[in-house]
Protein backbone atom coordinates (compact mmCIF):
# COMPACT_ATOMS: atom_id res chain seq x y z
CA UNK A 1 0.00 0.00 0.00
CA UNK A 2 1.42 3.37 -1.03
CA UNK A 3 2.28 5.82 1.72
CA UNK A 4 2.10 9.59 1.26
CA UNK A 5 5.37 11.36 2.07
CA UNK A 6 5.06 14.26 4.50
CA UNK A 7 7.43 17.12 5.26
CA UNK A 8 6.90 18.81 8.62
CA UNK A 9 7.65 22.49 9.17
CA UNK A 10 8.80 23.08 12.73
CA UNK A 11 10.25 20.77 15.33
CA UNK A 12 8.51 21.68 18.55
CA UNK A 13 5.66 20.37 20.69
CA UNK A 14 2.98 20.13 17.98
CA UNK A 15 5.42 18.91 15.32
CA UNK A 16 6.45 16.03 17.55
CA UNK A 17 2.83 14.98 17.96
CA UNK A 18 2.27 15.22 14.19
CA UNK A 19 5.36 13.14 13.48
CA UNK A 20 4.34 10.33 15.83
CA UNK A 21 0.74 10.25 14.58
CA UNK A 22 1.72 10.27 10.90
CA UNK A 23 4.27 7.51 11.45
CA UNK A 24 1.57 5.33 13.02
CA UNK A 25 -0.73 5.89 10.06
CA UNK A 26 -1.08 3.14 7.46
CA UNK A 27 -1.08 5.68 4.63
CA UNK A 28 1.40 8.37 5.71
CA UNK A 29 5.05 8.69 6.63
CA UNK A 30 7.32 11.60 7.51
CA UNK A 31 10.34 11.91 5.25
CA UNK A 32 11.52 15.48 5.91
CA UNK A 33 11.73 18.06 8.70
CA UNK A 34 12.27 21.78 8.20
CA UNK A 35 13.35 23.81 11.23
CA UNK A 36 15.02 27.15 11.82
CA UNK A 37 17.35 25.18 14.12
CA UNK A 38 19.96 23.08 12.34
CA UNK A 39 19.07 19.45 13.00
CA UNK A 40 21.25 16.38 12.51
CA UNK A 41 19.46 14.11 10.03
CA UNK A 42 21.22 10.97 11.24
CA UNK A 43 20.47 11.60 14.90
CA UNK A 44 16.86 12.53 14.09
CA UNK A 45 16.37 9.43 11.93
CA UNK A 46 17.72 7.21 14.70
CA UNK A 47 15.55 8.87 17.34
CA UNK A 48 12.33 8.44 15.37
CA UNK A 49 13.18 5.13 13.71
CA UNK A 50 12.74 6.34 10.13
CA UNK A 51 14.95 7.98 7.49
CA UNK A 52 14.53 11.75 7.60
CA UNK A 53 16.00 14.56 5.54
CA UNK A 54 16.43 17.89 7.31
CA UNK A 55 16.13 21.43 5.98
CA UNK A 56 16.62 24.90 7.42
CA UNK A 57 15.15 26.54 4.30
CA UNK A 58 11.41 26.11 3.72
CA UNK A 59 11.64 26.78 -0.02
CA UNK A 60 14.25 24.05 -0.34
CA UNK A 61 11.91 21.53 1.28
CA UNK A 62 9.12 22.61 -1.07
CA UNK A 63 11.41 21.70 -3.99
CA UNK A 64 11.84 18.17 -2.63
CA UNK A 65 9.94 16.07 -5.23
CA UNK A 66 9.30 13.26 -2.74
CA UNK A 67 7.34 15.50 -0.35
CA UNK A 68 3.65 15.30 -1.29
CA UNK A 69 2.12 16.75 1.87
CA UNK A 70 3.37 19.62 4.05
CA UNK A 71 2.44 19.65 7.73
CA UNK A 72 2.77 23.20 9.06
CA UNK A 73 3.61 23.42 12.77
CA UNK A 74 5.47 26.73 12.76
CA UNK A 75 4.69 29.95 14.64
CA UNK A 76 1.14 31.20 14.10
CA UNK A 77 2.20 34.30 12.15
CA UNK A 78 4.17 32.17 9.67
CA UNK A 79 1.20 30.02 8.64
CA UNK A 80 -0.25 32.19 5.83
CA UNK A 81 2.95 32.62 3.81
CA UNK A 82 3.89 28.97 4.22
CA UNK A 83 0.43 27.63 3.36
CA UNK A 84 0.24 29.80 0.24
CA UNK A 85 3.75 28.86 -0.91
CA UNK A 86 3.10 25.14 -0.42
CA UNK A 87 -0.27 25.29 -2.19
CA UNK A 88 1.22 27.09 -5.19
CA UNK A 89 3.68 24.25 -5.82
CA UNK A 90 0.96 21.60 -5.48
CA UNK A 91 1.62 20.26 -2.00
CA UNK A 92 -1.33 18.98 0.00
CA UNK A 93 -1.64 20.58 3.43
CA UNK A 94 -2.01 19.74 7.10
CA UNK A 95 -2.02 22.97 9.11
CA UNK A 96 -1.95 23.58 12.84
CA UNK A 97 -4.45 26.01 14.29
CA UNK A 98 -4.95 28.89 13.94
CA UNK A 99 -4.96 29.04 10.18
CA UNK A 100 -4.40 32.81 10.16
CA UNK A 101 -4.28 35.79 12.51
CA UNK A 102 -6.19 38.18 10.27
CA UNK A 103 -9.16 38.10 7.95
CA UNK A 104 -7.02 39.33 5.06
CA UNK A 105 -4.63 36.41 5.49
CA UNK A 106 -7.56 33.99 5.78
CA UNK A 107 -8.90 35.21 2.43
CA UNK A 108 -5.47 34.93 0.80
CA UNK A 109 -5.10 31.34 2.03
CA UNK A 110 -8.60 30.41 0.90
CA UNK A 111 -7.94 31.82 -2.57
CA UNK A 112 -4.56 30.11 -2.95
CA UNK A 113 -5.69 26.66 -1.76
CA UNK A 114 -8.80 26.69 -3.94
CA UNK A 115 -6.83 27.85 -6.98
CA UNK A 116 -4.21 25.12 -6.49
CA UNK A 117 -6.80 22.37 -6.00
CA UNK A 118 -4.76 20.75 -3.23
CA UNK A 119 -6.32 18.85 -0.34
CA UNK A 120 -6.40 20.53 3.04
CA UNK A 121 -6.71 19.57 6.70
CA UNK A 122 -6.78 22.01 9.63
CA UNK A 123 -5.91 20.67 13.06
CA UNK A 124 -9.22 21.15 14.81
CA UNK A 125 -8.58 17.56 15.80
CA UNK A 126 -11.06 17.52 18.68
CA UNK A 127 -13.77 16.91 16.09
CA UNK A 128 -12.20 13.44 15.88
CA UNK A 129 -12.10 12.85 19.64
CA UNK A 130 -14.26 10.11 21.16
CA UNK A 131 -16.22 12.82 22.97
CA UNK A 132 -17.34 14.67 19.87
CA UNK A 133 -17.82 11.57 17.75
CA UNK A 134 -20.29 10.30 20.37
CA UNK A 135 -21.95 13.71 20.71
CA UNK A 136 -22.35 14.01 16.95
CA UNK A 137 -23.90 10.53 16.86
CA UNK A 138 -26.43 11.53 19.52
CA UNK A 139 -27.30 14.68 17.60
CA UNK A 140 -27.54 12.92 14.23
CA UNK A 141 -29.92 10.36 15.74
CA UNK A 142 -32.10 13.13 17.17
CA UNK A 143 -31.82 11.99 20.79
CA UNK A 144 -31.64 15.59 22.03
CA UNK A 145 -34.25 16.82 19.56
CA UNK A 146 -33.64 20.21 17.99
CA UNK A 147 -30.90 22.17 19.74
CA UNK A 148 -31.73 25.74 20.68
CA UNK A 149 -28.81 26.49 23.00
CA UNK A 150 -25.23 25.30 23.42
CA UNK A 151 -22.22 26.43 25.37
CA UNK A 152 -18.70 25.14 24.87
CA UNK A 153 -16.00 26.74 26.97
CA UNK A 154 -12.23 26.38 27.09
CA UNK A 155 -10.53 26.72 30.49
CA UNK A 156 -6.76 26.25 30.46
CA UNK A 157 -4.21 28.46 32.19
CA UNK A 158 -1.42 29.13 29.68
CA UNK A 159 1.50 30.65 31.56
CA UNK A 160 5.31 30.57 31.62
CA UNK A 161 5.28 26.79 32.16
CA UNK A 162 4.51 26.51 28.43
CA UNK A 163 7.27 27.40 25.98
CA UNK A 164 4.83 29.17 23.66
CA UNK A 165 4.12 31.71 26.42
CA UNK A 166 7.32 33.42 25.25
CA UNK A 167 5.54 34.55 22.09
CA UNK A 168 1.79 33.83 22.31
CA UNK A 169 1.11 36.77 24.62
CA UNK A 170 1.47 39.48 21.95
CA UNK A 171 -1.07 40.85 19.53
CA UNK A 172 1.33 40.41 16.61
CA UNK A 173 2.15 36.77 17.35
CA UNK A 174 -1.22 35.50 18.53
CA UNK A 175 -3.90 38.18 18.79
CA UNK A 176 -6.61 36.76 21.04
CA UNK A 177 -7.58 34.07 23.54
CA UNK A 178 -9.70 32.46 20.83
CA UNK A 179 -6.87 32.33 18.31
CA UNK A 180 -4.41 31.05 20.90
CA UNK A 181 -6.47 28.12 22.18
CA UNK A 182 -10.17 28.82 22.64
CA UNK A 183 -10.68 28.21 18.92
CA UNK A 184 -11.05 24.51 19.76
CA UNK A 185 -14.17 25.29 21.80
CA UNK A 186 -15.56 27.66 19.18
CA UNK A 187 -15.00 25.06 16.47
CA UNK A 188 -16.72 22.36 18.56
CA UNK A 189 -19.64 24.72 19.16
CA UNK A 190 -20.04 25.22 15.41
CA UNK A 191 -19.81 21.44 14.89
CA UNK A 192 -22.73 20.92 17.28
CA UNK A 193 -25.00 23.79 16.23
CA UNK A 194 -26.35 23.66 12.67
CA UNK A 195 -27.16 26.70 10.62
CA UNK A 196 -25.54 30.01 9.77
CA UNK A 197 -24.28 32.48 12.38
CA UNK A 198 -25.95 35.86 11.97
CA UNK A 199 -24.41 38.02 14.69
CA UNK A 200 -21.62 37.83 17.26
CA UNK A 201 -20.96 39.84 20.40
CA UNK A 202 -17.88 39.29 22.55
CA UNK A 203 -16.51 40.77 25.76
CA UNK A 204 -12.99 40.61 27.10
CA UNK A 205 -11.45 40.54 30.57
CA UNK A 206 -8.05 39.81 32.06
CA UNK A 207 -6.73 38.28 35.27
CA UNK A 208 -5.00 40.71 37.64
CA UNK A 209 -2.48 38.05 38.66
CA UNK A 210 1.08 39.11 37.69
CA UNK A 211 1.76 35.73 36.02
CA UNK A 212 -0.64 36.67 33.23
CA UNK A 213 0.46 40.31 32.93
CA UNK A 214 2.39 39.75 29.65
CA UNK A 215 -0.83 39.18 27.70
CA UNK A 216 -1.43 42.19 25.45
CA UNK A 217 -4.99 41.13 24.70
CA UNK A 218 -7.90 40.04 26.94
CA UNK A 219 -6.87 36.58 28.12
CA UNK A 220 -10.51 35.79 28.89
CA UNK A 221 -13.29 36.35 26.37
CA UNK A 222 -16.97 35.41 26.42
CA UNK A 223 -18.73 35.30 23.06
CA UNK A 224 -22.42 34.97 22.23
CA UNK A 225 -23.56 33.77 18.81
CA UNK A 226 -27.00 34.30 17.32
CA UNK A 227 -27.88 31.99 14.45
CA UNK A 228 -30.30 32.79 11.64
CA UNK A 229 -32.50 29.88 12.73
CA UNK A 230 -32.92 31.36 16.22
CA UNK A 231 -30.36 29.16 17.98
CA UNK A 232 -28.04 30.76 20.55
CA UNK A 233 -24.51 29.67 21.40
CA UNK A 234 -21.92 30.76 23.95
CA UNK A 235 -18.17 30.22 23.96
CA UNK A 236 -15.75 31.29 26.70
CA UNK A 237 -12.00 31.22 26.08
CA UNK A 238 -10.20 31.45 29.42
CA UNK A 239 -6.42 31.08 29.25
CA UNK A 240 -5.60 32.97 32.47
CA UNK A 241 -7.28 30.68 35.01
CA UNK A 242 -5.94 28.68 37.96
CA UNK A 243 -7.65 25.31 37.69
CA UNK A 244 -7.35 21.97 35.88
CA UNK A 245 -7.96 21.97 32.14
CA UNK A 246 -11.69 21.90 31.47
CA UNK A 247 -13.55 21.71 28.14
CA UNK A 248 -17.08 22.53 29.27
CA UNK A 249 -19.81 21.16 26.97
CA UNK A 250 -23.52 21.77 27.54
CA UNK A 251 -26.12 21.24 24.82
CA UNK A 252 -29.84 21.89 25.29
CA UNK A 253 -32.46 20.55 22.87
CA UNK A 254 -36.20 20.07 22.53
CA UNK A 255 -35.96 16.44 23.73
CA UNK A 256 -32.94 16.39 26.00
CA UNK A 257 -29.64 17.82 27.18
CA UNK A 258 -26.00 16.84 27.33
CA UNK A 259 -23.45 17.94 29.93
CA UNK A 260 -19.86 16.85 29.29
CA UNK A 261 -20.12 13.02 29.40
CA UNK A 262 -23.70 12.84 30.74
CA UNK A 263 -27.04 13.21 28.98
CA UNK A 264 -30.79 12.89 29.31
CA UNK A 265 -33.28 12.21 26.51
CA UNK A 266 -37.07 12.12 26.69
CA UNK A 267 -36.95 9.76 23.70
CA UNK A 268 -35.51 6.92 25.77
CA UNK A 269 -37.93 5.02 27.96
CA UNK A 270 -36.96 4.59 31.59
CA UNK A 271 -34.34 7.24 32.50
CA UNK A 272 -35.45 9.80 35.09
CA UNK A 273 -35.09 13.53 34.49
CA UNK A 274 -33.79 13.75 38.06
CA UNK A 275 -30.53 11.96 37.19
CA UNK A 276 -28.13 12.05 34.26
CA UNK A 277 -27.33 8.98 32.18
CA UNK A 278 -23.60 8.37 31.80
CA UNK A 279 -21.75 8.13 28.50
CA UNK A 280 -18.66 5.94 28.43
CA UNK A 281 -16.20 8.19 26.59
CA UNK A 282 -13.36 10.00 28.35
CA UNK A 283 -14.02 13.75 28.02
CA UNK A 284 -11.32 15.94 26.50
CA UNK A 285 -9.30 16.80 29.60
CA UNK A 286 -5.86 17.99 28.52
CA UNK A 287 -4.24 20.72 26.49
CA UNK A 288 -1.27 18.45 25.85
CA UNK A 289 -1.09 17.76 22.12
CA UNK A 290 0.14 14.26 22.93
CA UNK A 291 -3.39 13.53 24.18
CA UNK A 292 -5.15 14.88 21.10
CA UNK A 293 -6.59 12.51 18.44
CA UNK A 294 -4.21 13.44 15.63
CA UNK A 295 -3.86 9.90 14.36
CA UNK A 296 -7.62 9.49 13.89
CA UNK A 297 -7.73 12.80 12.06
CA UNK A 298 -4.67 12.10 9.89
CA UNK A 299 -5.92 8.61 9.03
CA UNK A 300 -9.10 10.27 7.73
CA UNK A 301 -7.05 12.83 5.78
CA UNK A 302 -4.84 10.24 4.06
CA UNK A 303 -7.86 8.04 3.30
CA UNK A 304 -9.62 11.02 1.69
CA UNK A 305 -6.44 11.81 -0.24
CA UNK A 306 -6.44 8.25 -1.60
CA UNK A 307 -10.03 8.72 -2.80
CA UNK A 308 -9.32 12.16 -4.24
CA UNK A 309 -11.90 13.67 -1.89
CA UNK A 310 -11.92 16.60 0.51
CA UNK A 311 -11.05 15.96 4.12
CA UNK A 312 -14.17 15.25 6.23
CA UNK A 313 -14.99 17.58 9.16
CA UNK A 314 -11.81 19.70 9.09
CA UNK A 315 -11.52 20.73 5.45
CA UNK A 316 -10.93 24.25 4.13
CA UNK A 317 -14.61 25.26 4.14
CA UNK A 318 -15.03 24.26 7.80
CA UNK A 319 -11.78 25.99 8.76
CA UNK A 320 -12.87 29.21 7.05
CA UNK A 321 -16.30 29.11 8.71
CA UNK A 322 -14.83 28.81 12.20
CA UNK A 323 -12.21 31.49 11.62
CA UNK A 324 -14.79 33.93 10.25
CA UNK A 325 -16.73 33.63 13.51
CA UNK A 326 -13.53 34.05 15.55
CA UNK A 327 -12.58 37.20 13.64
CA UNK A 328 -16.10 38.56 14.17
CA UNK A 329 -15.76 37.88 17.91
CA UNK A 330 -12.35 39.56 18.09
CA UNK A 331 -13.64 42.58 16.19
CA UNK A 332 -16.58 42.76 18.61
CA UNK A 333 -14.47 43.04 21.78
CA UNK A 334 -12.04 45.42 20.09
CA UNK A 335 -14.75 47.81 18.87
CA UNK A 336 -17.23 47.15 21.71
CA UNK A 337 -20.16 46.36 19.43
CA UNK A 338 -22.07 43.42 17.93
CA UNK A 339 -20.72 42.26 14.57
CA UNK A 340 -22.82 40.79 11.78
CA UNK A 341 -21.26 37.85 9.97
CA UNK A 342 -22.30 39.48 6.71
CA UNK A 343 -19.80 42.24 7.54
CA UNK A 344 -17.00 39.69 7.87
CA UNK A 345 -17.97 37.74 4.78
CA UNK A 346 -18.13 40.95 2.77
CA UNK A 347 -14.47 41.68 3.39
Amino acid sequence: MKKHNVGIVGYGWAAGAHLEAIQRSALGRVTAICSSRKLDAGELSARHGCPLRTYTDFDAMLKDPEVEVVSICSYHKQHPAQVIAAARVGKHLIVEKPLALSLADLRAIEKAVRAAGVKFCLCFELRFSAQFRVIKSLLDRGLLGQLHYAELDYYHGIGPWYREFEWCTTMADCGSALLEAGCHAMDALLLCLPGEVEEVVSYGAKSSHPTYAPYEYPSTTATLLRFKNGTVGKCAAVIDCWQPYYFHTHLVGSEGSLLDNKFHSNLLEGPSRQAWSQLSFQPVDSGDVADHPYQTQFDAFFAALERGEDMPLTNLAEAVRTHEVIFAADLSWKEKRPVKLAEIRGR
